[in-house]
């Protein structure tokens, strides 16, 4: 693999290293529970990293030492400060005692940085960034990077929030991509906040809003960060939209790699063109059989039946129907609920077969 140096390091500027305690500067309130902590090297060290890296912290809370890992904020290409962006959750401790209690002149612990999460690691024409909530921080990273370069990149960032309000970063981001027009910047929001308007996109990402966003996606290298099922549902979507998943990239919140050795593998289900799978419709008495790639709505229409459908991307829930028996691999668009799926109804159209199933048809 080929070495990246910093700005820094191919400067001979003295390099800061874990063996040097961290001392806060500021605390940037960024919403509700989420701050970002700023750090400097007492000896005036500069900080040599990739952009996408995460810091292990020794927060000092009582009872004993807790370490945390906490993706870097900042950019390598500001190489005199450090910063890490923190989101407490209810059953938050470290998170939780750094808003409480971590105050500039404090000094702690830092270990890193790690990490093989970085644009850096995988060069491309074009990037594609996925996050949600705090999932922002390394995609902050890396097109602050690409900011500071002087050279127009060509990235799509698409972050997703639960509303306007919780957007982390977000006057950051825009001031950026106003600069810069290969920064291309989207937000998908979960709901409104009360007496605001917002324009822009809403609900639950999806492959139709993917496909609006970054029209351009299979040409793309693709980094996502989320919580686990927001980065499963990316990973379904491209997957269903045909995307190489050989140049896809994710970060964990809870167990980020700090080598390529520990990158887990991604053992999703997958439709096999070259699987058998077949088909029961209970109501017209017809068996099929199939590929898993069908979808159970081209399934039933080769089979000459008629399974009522509208948009045939998962949107408009007009293909709704129940299924009884067996398991079929669906990627939607937002056309059904949650408590749907759970009494067992799937889309048709979106919907492929795995093995034998059985569908009230």
């Amino acid at each position: 693999m080929t070495e990246i140096t910093s700005p820094a390091a191919a400067a001979g500027s003295l390099i800061w290293h874990d063996s040097e305690l961290l001392e806060c500067t500021s605390v940037i309130p960024e919403g509700p529970n989420v701050a970002t902590f700023c750090f400097r090297a007492p000896s005036g060290a500069m900080f040599d990293y990739l952009p996408g890296q995460f810091l292990t912290l020794e927060l000092p809370v009582p009872g004993g030492p807790l370490y945390r890992t906490y993706t870097i904020s900042s950019s390598p290409s500001r190489p005199l400060a450090i910063s890490v962006t923190v989101k407490a959750q209810a059953d938050s401790l470290g998170t939780r005692w750094m808003l409480d209690n971590l105050e500039p002149g404090m000094r702690i612990k830092a270990m890193g940085p790690a990490g093989v999460f970085s644009h850096k690691l995988a060069p491309c024409d074009k990037y594609l960034l996925i996050s949600a909530g705090s999932g922002i921080t390394p995609m902050m990273s890396m097109v602050t990077y690409m900011f500071d370069q002087g050279s127009e990149p060509d990235v799509v960032l698409i972050n997703c929030a639960k509303r306007p309000s919780e957007i982390i970063f977000r006057d950051r981001l825009e001031h950026m991509a106003s600069r810069v027009p290969g920064i291309d910047l989207k937000f998908v929001v979960g709901t409104n906040d009360r007496f605001k308007v917002w324009t822009g996109y809403q609900g639950r990402l999806n492959q139709v809003m993917l496909g609006l966003m970054a029209p351009d996606y299979l040409e793309r290298e693709v980094f996502c960060c989320g919580p686990e099922e927001f980065m499963q549902a990316v990973r379904d979507a491209l997957t269903a939209l045909g995307f190489d998943m050989t140049r896809y990239h994710q970060e964990s919140f809870h167990a980020p790699a700090a080598t390529a050795a520990e990158v887990p593998v991604l053992d999703d289900v997958v439709p096999d063109e070259t699987e058998t799978a077949e088909i029961y419709f209970l109501h017209s008495d017809v068996r099929t059989r199939c590929t898993e790639t069908d979808t159970v709505l081209n399934a039933a229409r080769s089979a000459g039946l008629n399974i009522p459908s509208g948009c045939t991307f998962g949107v408009c829930g007009t293909c709704k129907i129940k299924k009884t028996a067996g398991e079929v691999h669906m990627v939607h668009s937002g056309g059904i609920s949650e408590d749907d799926i759970e009494a067992g109804y799937i889309l048709a159209c979106c919907s492929h077969p795995m093995g034998k199933v059985e569908v009230e048809v």
